[in-house]
């Protein structure tokens, strides 16, 4: 099976990026071949952009088009919106990380053209952006109808994408983050106890919240002081569409001295991949308190899941997680706990449950260990290539029945990836 694959990729900072590269050397793995012919391309910012691009490939010899679509980028759905137009086409399929939608942002014509408007307030640009949006869903929905097949990563976010973009759930395929095969740690000494917010550190993952309710609680028990350390740890420059806050982190280091934690929080900051199991396992769970976004809630509900909990998973720790995106679901599994998004005195009962009961991570430990040997990306990869084949056979009407045939114009980059 030939493959061409849509997505970000490292070095690009994104959950995204970290994903598809992990997906690639699965699928190869899966006797897959991948060609990744947006690498080192210019982003697409139109769909006659995109039209021209396509025009300039040979896809006749790609059984199949899998983009990864989310994190706000564009040029992966407009790809597919060009190939989609065309007469004689591989089969289509995308992952949704975001649903229940595709993209979220504006993918009218003159859109590139107003965001590059100078001076145009930014309240401006956002308002643009809601008025634009029933012709951005519009287009959505057109192109998901088109897929011969979709991912998400959840049972939630399946359920979610079907019913907004109107399209069959038998087409969606659920096929949770995989997780590497990682050598398992015991968990450190439960005193002091350890916990982990591990992810990019930006507005939006509600990382606010943590510093608050972990101040509430040493508030009303000033004797734990020494019975809990929080590490604040991931990456402070990702490349996100929706713009970071240069002061951000400074912002979070003021507020833990104003809530007097500076003794008990550690930070740990643009770690490299290779440390990161090391980082993961130091710790006796993760807290994820991601707050759902103000501005994408006038769009719809974003029901995605995330990365650093794939991580948590795979490194066999529990985790406490916001209600947010479908995170609830992805550690129903006896390996977590959730409360509802932005309360902050709910977060702190939790913490303050863990403190009084530290054996619970244990528990939570073991039962992440079990869900990580059903997820490694081997046994993903394999998923993913019976995806692949039930979209084949969807597009075609026929059997899939293998047969490999070679280029007869190079798609650039080309070649079996690494």
């Amino acid at each position: 099976m030939r493959l061409a694959l849509l997505s970000p990729l490292p070095p690009e900072q994104t959950g995204i990026a970290d994903y598809a590269a992990h997906l690639r050397r699965a699928l190869n793995d899966a006797d897959v071949d991948v060609l990744t012919p947006l690498l080192g391309q210019r982003p697409l910012d139109s769909l006659a952009a995109a039209q021209r691009w396509v025009a300039e490939r040979d896809w006749s010899r790609v059984d199949v088009v899998h983009a990864e679509l989310g994190g706000g980028r564009i040029s992966e759905f407009y790809v597919l919106a060009a190939l989609a137009r065309l007469p004689h086409r591989p089969a289509l399929s995308a992952t949704a990380h975001d649903p229940e939608r595709l993209v979220w942002r504006p993918v009218h014509a003159a859109w590139p053209a107003i965001e590059r408007l100078p001076g145009l307030p930014r309240l401006a640009r956002q308002a643009l952006a809601v008025l634009s949006d029933p012709h951005t869903v519009w287009a959505e929905r057109r192109l998901a109808r088109r897929l011969d097949g979709l991912v998400t990563l959840t049972q939630t976010g399946a359920a979610r994408l079907s019913r907004r973009m109107g399209v069959p759930r038998e087409r969606i395929s659920v096929i949770p983050h995989g997780t590497l095969p990682i050598p398992p740690e015991p968990l450190p000494l439960l005193t002091p106890l350890r916990l982990l917010y591990f992810g990019f550190i930006y507005a939006g993952k509600g990382i606010e919240d943590l510093i608050d309710a972990l101040g509430r609680v040493l508030a009303a028990h000033p004797d734990w002081a020494d019975r809990v350390r929080l590490t604040i740890a991931g990456g402070t420059a990702p490349d996100i569409t929706f713009g970071a806050q240069t002061s951000y982190l400074d912002s979070l280091r003021q507020r833990v001295e104003r809530r007097g934690l500076a003794a008990c929080v550690d930070w740990e900051l643009d770690v490299d991949a290779r440390d990161i199991p090391r980082v993961v396992q130091a710790h006796h769970a993760m807290v994820l308190p991601y707050r759902e976004s103000r501005k994408l809630s006038l769009l719809g509900q974003m029901r995605g899941t995330s990365g650093a909990l794939a991580w948590a998973i795979a490194c066999g720790r529990g985790a406490i997680t916001s209600d947010a995106r479908s995170f609830a679901e992805e550690i129903q599994h006896g390996n977590g706990d959730a409360f509802k998004q932005g309360d902050v005195a709910a977060l702190a009962q939790r913490i303050e449950q863990l403190l009084a009961d530290p054996d619970r991570a244990g528990v939570w430990a073991r039962q992440a260990a079990e869900l990580a040997r059903a997820r490694t990306w081997a046994v993903t990869g394999e998923r993913f290539r019976s995806h692949f084949q039930s979209a084949i056979e969807r597009h075609t009407g026929q059997p899939w029945r293998g047969e490999r045939r070679p280029l007869t114009r190079p798609m650039v980059p080309q070649g079996r990836s690494t």
